[in-house]
């Protein structure tokens, strides 16, 4: 049985572990322990860990615009798979967001994350074709 909670930024290096090993997942340079500590304290309560037995085997962070929620790094160990942690952190989330009056949400998925894309569409999620996303990186490093 797992359970779900709080993630904190002493949960960092078991969650970037977990994401190192998941297929599909990138780790980036914001990413770092830093910026994962900012993340949490300017959206406290928003991302969680499920974990089994004290082990954390999954993940989902999420945080918001006043205006919109986003979803980020959705990850639970291979050996977890099929047991409800996915949709028990994604709900999760999305309940923490509905309580600071949040009721839309995005995420992004690599388009070569077949296992995501397939993962989202089973939940309901609805891929948008009427955007594109741009991002621009400040300074040198291509991995931020």
């Amino acid at each position: 049985m797992h359970a779900i909670r709080a993630m904190t930024i002493e949960d960092y290096d078991a969650v970037i572990e977990l994401m190192k090993r998941t297929p599909g997942v990138t780790f980036r340079d914001a990413d770092s322990r830093e910026a994962t500590s900012r993340y949490l304290e300017r959206n406290p309560g928003l991302s969680f860990v499920a974990t089994v037995e004290g082990e954390i085997v999954g993940c989902l962070m999420s945080g918001h615009d006043g205006r919109r929620g986003y979803l980020q790094h959705l990850v639970v160990q291979p050996a977890h798979r099929r047991k409800g942690i996915a949709n028990a952190l994604v709900g999760t989330c999305l309940d923490a967001l509905a309580r600071h009056g949040i009721v839309k949400s995005h995420l992004d998925v690599l388009k070569s994350n077949e296992l995501a894309h397939a993962y989202w569409r089973s939940q309901g999620w609805t891929l948008r074709t009427d955007i594109d996303r741009y991002s621009f990186i400040r300074g040198t490093s291509e991995n931020a």
